[in-house]
């Protein structure tokens, strides 16, 4: 099986407030903002740079 086109679902699990505006910024980036949103997208290695900062915030599961 191809890696490429592998969905993954994120899940935001913590709240952004009193975060830095970076990461902030990338919650918004993935389509999150609430807590308990979640959102599909392809898993690409952007994606991953963006999960990977703010992974503290976000639970991520394959689809």
């Amino acid at each position: 099986m191809g890696n490429h086109m592998a969905k993954v679902q994120i899940t935001q699990i913590r709240s952004i407030i009193k975060r830095p505006k970076n990461q902030k910024a990338t919650i918004a980036a993935l389509g999150l903002g609430k807590i308990n949103k979640t959102v599909e997208k392809e898993n690409t290695p952007q994606l991953q740079g963006m999960i990977n900062k703010v992974s503290h915030l976000v639970k991520v599961q394959d689809v």
